[in-house]
């Protein structure tokens, strides 16, 4: 159908990644993605799904969410992410949907597809693929001009080579002067030296297993205070709670 996607899940649970991180955040996960890299933890997704036009995607967003507060600054938070959500042109007119509802949207994407035709009422998370993912060669740095305030780009640290490699980025394309910028992973991170333009950003580490242990039983209420589906031992929504 014209304005139909392909749609892996429907969830809520609690924002982990981001600088909204320990909000409730209903996500919507498309099928697909055109990235292979080596840490990859969401491989499920690359295939399977279901077509849902924009319509049925915005039902059953507002069937399991009492999105309150005031427009643009509303909760849950929606997050539209993947696999790769830029790889379906309809999500577009998702997002502006979405914004026109007053939500606030979050965009997860990977460096390696034009952000430009994003609502830019949308917030990107970026990520910004290090060489131990194996797919940094592909980043489009013509995404950083693109950019805004109200973005963010993270990096997720591996090795040694990546954090070298990540200090390079800062500084080349002084990213830290146009958004707020997460360094996730490398235990080493902690020895930061202050002085350096790492200082100027935010380590993260994943609340992925707090999310998992603050989710109900689908139909009761968690501690976000909105209905939640439950979670696998991983922390990974499980299928049978996804009823389009």
């Amino acid at each position: 159908m014209a304005d139909s996607l392909l749609v892996h899940e429907i969830y809520l649970s609690i924002q982990g990644e981001s600088t909204f991180a320990g909000l409730p955040c209903a996500f919507v996960r498309l099928t697909g993605c055109d990235l292979r890299c080596s840490y990859c933890d969401t491989a499920y997704a690359f295939t399977g799904g279901q077509s849902m036009i924009i319509d049925e995607v915005v039902a059953e967003l507002e069937k399991r969410c009492a999105f309150t507060g005031e427009p643009g600054n509303k909760l849950p938070l929606v997050e539209l992410t993947g696999g790769e959500p830029l790889l379906q042109k309809n999500v577009h007119s998702l997002m502006r949907r979405l914004c026109d509802m007053g939500l606030t949207v979050l965009v997860e994407t990977s460096g390696a597809h034009d952000i430009s035709a994003s609502d830019p009422r949308v917030c990107h998370i970026m990520d910004w693929k290090c060489p131990s993912s194996g797919e940094s060669k592909k980043m489009l740095t013509g995404n950083i001009a693109r950019l805004k305030p109200s973005d963010e780009v993270k990096f997720v640290i591996g090795t040694e080579e990546d954090y070298a490699w990540t200090k390079i980025q800062l500084a080349e394309h002084r990213l830290d002067e146009r958004c707020p910028v997460l360094l996730h992973g490398w235990p080493h991170l902690r020895l930061i030296n202050m002085k350096s333009r790492l200082s100027r950003c935010r380590l993260v580490t994943r609340r992925s297993r707090v999310a998992n242990s603050l989710s109900a039983s689908p139909g009761t209420s968690c501690a976000c205070g909105f209905s939640c589906r439950s979670t696998n031992s991983s922390g990974r929504p499980t299928k049978k709670a996804f009823k389009p």
